[in-house]
């Protein structure tokens, strides 16, 4: 079994460059590989929560395309403020 847990996010040293909303999404074949990455973006004006679900998901992909058909055990996307 190859298990790939791995973490990316948006440099932002300064609050000023992080999106307004932040990301965490986890992706799994079971038995072969999962993958879970975070992040911070700006959805466009109009966007909706699907719309950037696929975006983030569809961007997961791009960097590991085996996990193309994976399953998504966990997703969250929140405003990036406390």
């Amino acid at each position: 079994m190859t298990t790939q847990n791995t973490q990316t996010t948006t440099p932002a040293p300064d609050r000023a460059e992080q999106g307004s909303h932040h990301w965490v999404i986890t992706l799994d074949l079971p038995g072969r590989a999962a993958a879970t990455q975070y992040g911070t973006l700006t959805p466009v004006p109009g966007a909706t929560r699907y719309d950037t679900f696929l975006h983030i998901r569809q961007y997961v992909v791009e960097g590991y395309p085996e996990l193309a058909n994976a399953t998504v055990v966990f997703f969250a996307l929140e405003a990036n403020q406390l």
